[in-house]
């Protein structure tokens, strides 16, 4: 028997091939740096044209008088000063605060209640979603002009209120109807987001944790409180730090349905950013009320943060 001339070589030894150092890349970590700062370069400029510089320039403006027209001067802390002795910029943050303790809690319970019912039906809850999200999606100035002309004197309230044999309040008209009347068409408009939230929240409870804990005799209501609230803790954390977020920033609602008004009784923070330099084109005012807005939303949110640890369950 003849040998191949083209036989194998040897396979190498462990102690070789351990003692062999592995080959190494070509190019190292700091090629891709080039490439990866171009594929970022657009978003990061457009982030520090649109976004960064405007905030920079803000803080800049609100230690300033600065007219659209006419000569800056310095002020220093002056425009800080007058807006926290500013009777009305005092009522102002108080209606702010007013609209939020009313909207938020308001918010969060139509929203959880309306997905616990919506988790509950067997068929359709797909299209249940889609229609109670449809106000979300609607545009504000539409739903605004149906909102005014129920509450309007000779529109849907009045005339339920006129059959029924009474005279139905100015819902716009009066201070002490109008921002429990605005909180209502928020509410309406905005449900819808953190209704998609917890329904997400409740799908992804398994099934036989809830079928468990009925067969061993637990009510409804027991379930709901030591089960489904604690397993949608995370969910329920998230919608009512961003919703705080939002509603301290409402400004469509008022400057659409009331104007601020009656007075200023509606009239709320960013409203009053709007007017300062739209209107009075204060701009440094209001910037520094704009900043003023900035550290009360921070403050409340680091309170939220704070405070999850006690009731936000992590773990399940």
């Amino acid at each position: 028997m003849s040998v191949s001339s083209t036989a194998r070589p040897p396979a190498p030894s462990a102690s070789t091939s351990a003692s062999t150092p592995a080959p190494r890349p070509s190019r190292g970590r700091r090629d891709d740096l080039v490439p990866a700062l171009g594929f970022t370069a657009p978003s990061m400029l457009g982030l520090a044209l649109f976004t960064a510089v405007p905030i920079g320039m803000s803080l800049v403006m609100s230690f300033y008088s600065w007219p659209i027209i006419g000569e800056r001067s310095v002020r220093g802390v002056g425009n800080y000063v007058d807006l926290l002795t500013s009777p009305q910029f005092r009522r102002v943050v108080l209606n702010t605060v007013l609209f939020t303790v009313l909207y938020l809690p308001l918010n969060l319970l139509v929203s959880l209640g309306i997905a616990l019912w919506v988790a509950s039906v067997r068929r359709g809850r797909q299209a249940l979603r889609v229609i109670f999200f449809i106000p979300v999606v609607t545009p504000i100035v539409a739903n605004v002009l149906v909102w005014r002309m129920i509450y309007t004197p000779g529109g849907a309230l009045d005339g339920l209120a006129q059959s029924a044999g009474v005279d139905a309040p100015n819902f716009l008209g009066d201070p002490r109807w109008a921002m429990a009347s605005l909180v209502l068409m928020s509410v309406w408009q905005g449900f819808g987001y953190n209704m998609l939230v917890f329904s997400a929240a409740l799908d992804g409870i398994p099934a036989s944790i809830n079928e468990a804990a009925s067969l061993d005799g637990v009510s409804a209501w027991s379930r709901l409180r030591h089960i489904t609230l604690p397993m949608i803790s995370p969910s329920m954390f998230f919608a009512s730090t961003m919703t705080l977020i939002t509603t301290f920033q409402v400004f469509a609602q008022p400057y659409l349905l009331t104007g601020g008004g009656p007075g200023v009784a509606t009239e709320t923070l960013v409203l009053f950013v709007y007017r300062q330099g739209f209107a009075s084109f204060a701009l440094g005012s209001a910037a520094a009320a704009a900043w003023v807005l900035f550290a009360l939303i921070l403050l409340v949110t680091a309170v939220q943060f704070a405070g999850q640890k006690k009731w936000v369950n992590y773990d399940v």
